[in-house]
């Protein structure tokens, strides 16, 4: 190893803390310090840290078996496949350990689809300037975003990006090699940006009109995060495929692809597969989830904290209108437009004790666990204008340098 050189590949520029317990929404640092969390492991940790449902079921899990391979039947996996079947549009779910794997297989249900029906020149996917959708190749393509690609060669073809919100220019990208198009119904990584209805219902009539299959994206929506199970449950529109990962297990990884019947018919025995994919651990943990976000009330309670958060959100806007431009989003997928550098908020407010997470388009994404009560939002909105106080003071110093 070359001593200059991290033995930990430096792809990330780390925060100076790390953190050795979490209890609720709480995390304490390695400094001592306490941190009220609204980072959530970027949307991860819906359920809070330490979850004692969660720890009781994967405990017991760990205590039987951890691994046995996709060449079984996998109990878990199936329980939890069914219930997702259950609470969704879809038929069918094929178990990852990720997002982007999670995304790698509806992108393969899609072309796969068309393949399946006699025109495998139909691979192409209509996607969004601002998305988000992972890290492999294909994912980076599918984004689109130029920082997120330089330097690995050739981009991955098949993807056609168009503007954020113009039906028109979504029309016109659709060719004889169209095979579906692929969103968020919020933008996470691109801004927090909610897609406006109309336009997702836009879309399913296109994709009517056209052949085409639609393909949610949910890995950063789904689970909770919007105050309904999924986020196109809001929107009155179905899409074909959707992917689940980061709240699905809590933190322990698991993605998911579901899919209607239809879009999955040429999925058949061989065409994919993943080996630690849906495992009785993961699983395990999936279901843990789903008994406590599918308890009677329990999206009730969130959608309540959701709306007091995104009120309190708006009074910080207009108590700092030199810091903050605007407060959006959806449920617990909140964010503050910021009129100075996000960073420099992020880092603000970390001091105060609350970690929150920088996005596109200059946005601080504050996503408070679903599990939060109206306490910790006080407790939130104090830090930020205590932040926002602190930065102020700066300010002048920076203009003049």
């Amino acid at each position: 190893m070359t001593a200059a050189f991290p033995a930990v590949m430096p792809t990330y520029a780390r925060a100076e803390i790390g953190f050795e317990r979490g209890e609720g929404p709480y995390l304490w640092g390695t400094d001592g310090r306490r941190y009220l969390d609204f980072t959530c492991g970027i949307a991860v940790t819906a359920l809070g840290h330490a979850h004692p449902h969660l720890i009781k079921e994967v405990t017991a899990q760990m205590n039987k078996v951890w691994h046995t391979s996709n060449v079984f039947p996998i109990a878990q996996q199936e329980k939890l496949a069914e219930r997702l079947v259950a609470a969704t549009f879809a038929d069918t779910v094929f178990f990852g350990n990720s997002g982007a794997e999670a995304n790698e297989c509806g992108i393969k249900v899609v072309r796969k689809f068309h393949a399946h029906h006699g025109h495998p020149e139909r691979y192409r996917i209509i996607t969004f300037e601002g998305a988000f959708h992972g890290r492999t190749l294909a994912t980076l393509a599918a984004g689109g975003q130029k920082k997120y690609l330089e330097g690995f060669g050739p981009v991955v073809p098949g993807f056609d990006q168009v503007a954020f919100g113009d039906l028109k220019l979504v029309e016109a990208a659709i060719g004889p090699e169209t095979a579906g198009i692929l969103i968020e119904p919020v933008q996470g990584e691109g801004g927090v940006r909610v897609v406006p209805n109309d336009f997702l219902q836009g879309l399913r009539d296109l994709c009517d009109q056209h052949g085409l299959l639609l393909f949610f994206d949910e890995i950063q929506t789904g689970m909770g995060r919007s105050g309904k199970l999924f986020a196109y449950e809001w929107t009155g529109v179905t899409p074909d495929v959707m992917t689940v990962a980061k709240a699905l297990g809590n933190g322990f990884p698991v993605g998911a692809c579901l899919a209607t019947a239809k879009a999955a018919v040429g999925m058949v025995a061989g065409t994919h597969g993943s080996t630690y994919g849906g495992n009785p651990l993961a699983t395990a943990a999936g279901n843990a989830v789903l008994d406590v976000m599918l308890a009677p009330d329990f999206f009730d309670g969130v959608e309540k904290l959701a709306s007091h958060m995104k009120q309190q959100l708006h009074g910080l806007v207009q108590r700092h209108p030199d810091i903050f431009e605007d407060a959006r989003g959806l449920g617990l997928l909140l964010g503050l437009k910021c009129k100075v550098p996000n960073t420099d908020v992020v880092k603000a407010l970390r001091k105060e004790g609350l970690l929150t997470v920088a996005a596109g388009d200059n946005v601080v994404r504050v996503l408070a666990p679903l599990i939060a009560e109206a306490k910790h939002v006080s407790e939130a909105i104090d830090a930020i204008d205590k932040g926002c106080a602190a930065l102020r003071a700066e300010l002048p110093a920076r203009k003049a340098g």
